[in-house]
């Protein structure tokens, strides 16, 4: 059986010391703003606008984009971590889907939640989670550890 692969980006949006998370319906889980990327989109492009879709907030990046003369070619941003994730696993262990998860940090610049897609959770499914609301939540380790390098990165950048 083949593996099916699809990129995804991820982005862990961060206003005031905090980062927005909702349950995931279908996972079950909660995680960040998110989703497949288009083909006609590039990875980052993706990622904000899975963030104005899911949330209705614009977020800026904060992600390094390499400065290289590349004539036909240019930088961008770098994802803060590259992941992938099995989505679909068979009872004997064989894996359908998995998503090449590129995550992103970034900023807003308010938390009022106004989702801008026509298919999207409202707003009350949305919380903000501060560094200790992470640890102390029932989540998966790679969101609390990821959503808490986010705050820091995020709130240490100008």
């Amino acid at each position: 059986m083949e593996t099916t692969r699809h990129f995804t980006t991820t982005v862990y949006v961060v206003n005031d010391g905090a980062t927005a998370l909702h349950e995931h319906p279908r996972l079950g889980i909660t995680i960040p703003p998110g989703g497949h990327v288009d083909r006609d989109e590039l990875p980052h492009e993706a990622g904000l606008r899975e963030v104005h879709e899911e949330t209705g907030l614009d977020a800026t990046l904060v992600a390094d984009t390499p400065d290289i003369d590349a004539p036909g070619g240019r930088a961008l941003p770098k994802p803060q971590y590259q992941m992938l994730y099995d989505v679909d696993v068979h009872p004997d262990g064989r894996v359908a889907h998995q998503h090449i998860d590129l995550v992103y940090f970034a900023r807003v610049d308010r938390r009022r939640i106004e989702p801008a897609g026509d298919d999207e959770l409202g707003p009350t499914a949305w919380e903000w989670y501060t560094p200790d609301g992470l640890r102390t939540g029932d989540l998966d380790a790679d969101t609390v550890k990821i959503g808490c390098e986010a705050i820091a990165t995020v709130e240490n950048t100008t």
